[in-house]
């Protein structure tokens, strides 16, 4: 789904690429920096993020290869065992950003969603290779099927005590891939170091930002969004041959501070009526028509990473999402969102109020189980709405 094309059409077109039009902050322009922004002084992981940001573009720009095709060839889309959709494109980013990363930081091991055991089945390694080999940066020698299935299936070995590793999600919003040329997916690459979210890279081809030059306004092509711990969150467009240097641009959570003025994401699973806020405010989708006791909730977008990223820019204001009994939250769908809204200003928790905990899977450092759910949000809502949550205390578990 293009989020320009929905009823809050009026809403998101508001929000141009300098400015956010947000109580507190209609008037407070961007900062804009022609290089990465990060400098040696503030920037501990300067080295891994500039890494990280170069994989994720190559990673993008295998998808829309991938995504050229999808449609005219037999075999390009699948199910796995959960009956997600998914493509080579997934198990081609994974293997793509693991070899990218393996080469110039090789102790430091991946957590991420695919392993090759679904890929060989399948006699697909063969189209990975080819995939990857088009977009990786130099290789001495010719990629063959063994370096692409290593690359998947790196692992590392956790305990109780701190690690650092990388949490990948290699596209967030699978479903969105497969469905259109205008659905949001996401790319989404972090780093932890000894238990905290040091830094973030997420990219999505398909977004459109607004940019202001003089009198023009145009869309851009997708956008790399970027967070350093202490040093903000900062996005561009994809780059292209026609326009291949773009400025960097900081991004800022939005200034609601009323709940039901503030602009809602859900997880397209949930329903409104299944969240606490539900009990105090109504919702609705019409941002023409919202009533004084409703909000405004967004179109679903495919992924939980995409409304981390609504969030962090400052197009949304919450993304709420409920724990369920039947589905395990995992940490690559929340890692590399926690540390862009963060450093946009904003705050991630669970529905107790505290810090998500990466280190509650113990053994595979894949799944998350945050009390009652998670809460994102621009910061000043956040403890009005945990209070909200914590009045209807029957929903923390």
């Amino acid at each position: 789904m293009n989020l320009l094309q929905n009823p809050t059409t009026k809403l998101l077109q508001s929000h141009r690429r300098f400015t956010v039009l947000s109580p507190s902050l209609s008037n407070r322009r961007f900062s804009i920096r022609s290089t990465l922004p990060s400098t040696a002084q503030n920037a501990k992981y300067n080295g891994e993020l500039r890494a990280a940001v170069d994989a994720v573009d190559r990673a993008c720009r295998l998808c829309v290869d991938v995504k050229r095709s999808l449609f005219t060839s037999d075999g390009r889309i699948l199910e796995k065992n959960d009956q997600t959709p998914v493509t080579i494109a997934d198990f081609g980013v994974q293997a793509l950003i693991s070899l990218e990363l393996g080469k110039l930081f090789p102790s430091i091991p991946l957590v991420a969603e695919e392993d090759s055991a679904f890929l060989r089945s399948n006699n697909l390694v063969d189209s990975v290779v080819n995939v990857v080999t088009d977009r990786a940066s130099c290789q001495d020698k010719a990629l063959t099927q063994a370096d692409v299935v290593e690359a998947i299936d790196r692992r590392g070995e956790y305990g109780p005590k701190p690690a650092t590793y990388w949490v990948l999600d290699p596209i967030d919003g699978t479903r969105g891939f497969v469905k259109g040329s205008d659905a949001l997916y996401v790319v989404g690459l972090a780093l932890v170091v000894e238990g905290q979210i040091v830094l973030g890279v997420m990219g999505c081809p398909n977004w459109r930002v607004d940019n202001s030059n003089a009198n023009e306004i145009k869309n851009e092509p997708g956008i790399i969004m970027v967070a350093h711990v202490g040093c903000g969150t900062w996005a561009k467009g994809l780059p292209d041959i026609q326009n291949p240097s773009v400025n960097w641009y900081r991004c800022l959570v939005d200034g609601y501070t009323l709940v039901h003025k503030g602009r809602y994401c859900i997880s397209e699973s949930q329903t409104w009526d299944s969240l606490p806020l539900s009990s105090s405010f109504g919702s609705t989708t019409d941002v023409d028509n919202v009533g004084d006791e409703e909000v405004l909730l967004l179109p679903t977008c495919c992924g939980s990473l995409c409304k981390y990223l609504m969030v962090a820019s400052g197009r949304a204001s919450v993304f709420i999402q409920r724990t369920r009994t039947d589905r395990v939250i995992k940490v690559w769908d929340h890692a590399v969102g926690v540390i862009c809204v963060h450093e946009a200003g904003g705050k991630v928790t669970d529905w107790n109020g505290d810090q998500l905990d990466l280190a509650a899977d113990e053994v595979e450092r894949k799944a998350l189980f945050p009390p009652g759910g998670i809460l994102v949000s621009n910061s000043g809502l956040h403890q009005e709405i945990l209070e909200i949550i914590a009045s209807k205390s029957s929903v923390i578990s």
